[in-house]
């Protein structure tokens, strides 16, 4: 099993000690990966996804809004290309998002009004901070279940909502087909 964006190893020392699943734990913070071995992880890696090569998967878990990693939708094909090779025969993706359309306003026929030029709603840059250390912006992207579904589709995937929350959150699982 692989978690993306393991960040202190708490969804992977669950699985590892739990229910003693072997359990790779990347993440591209040094000192989150730092924290995920002192915690226990027993294989936890400062690697980017797009960068792991030559090992195949049975499962790979991106938790904690994981679309994020994926950073813009125009990655949505390089992202279902990488999966599918890290992924075994009959392996699967576990991952979650959130639909940032609550941010917007309704309207009485409950649809929201998205300014179509300024990209993707869903795309947002971050930076993080830590003791007056901050980061270099990046992009995350927050996707909705049928963006999701229709790029999962047009690169031969199936789409699975596991569970709907909510606040426009969803688990889903992905498989290629």
């Amino acid at each position: 099993m692989l978690d993306v964006g393991c960040g202190a190893g708490s969804h992977s020392l669950y699985l590892q000690n739990n229910q003693q699943l072997k359990v790779t734990a990347i993440d591209i913070s040094k000192g989150a990966v730092e924290v995920a071995r002192l915690r226990g992880v027993e294989d936890a890696r400062e690697i980017n996804f797009f960068d792991l090569q030559k090992e195949k998967f049975d499962t790979i878990l991106f938790l904690m809004n994981g679309t994020g990693i994926i950073g813009k939708l125009n990655h949505l094909d390089k992202f279902f290309i990488h999966s599918r090779k890290l992924l075994s025969p009959g392996g699967k993706i576990i991952i979650d998002s959130s639909d940032l359309k609550f941010l917007y306003d309704e309207d009485e026929d409950g649809g929201i009004w998205v300014d179509f030029d300024a990209g993707y709603y869903g795309e947002l840059e971050y930076s993080l901070s830590y003791k007056g250390q901050k980061s270099p912006l990046f992009p995350w992207l927050y996707l909705d279940f049928n963006t999701l579904q229709l790029a999962a589709a047009k690169n031969g995937f199936s789409c699975n909502l596991i569970q709907e929350g909510e606040h426009y959150d969803y688990l889903a699982e992905l498989q290629p087909t």
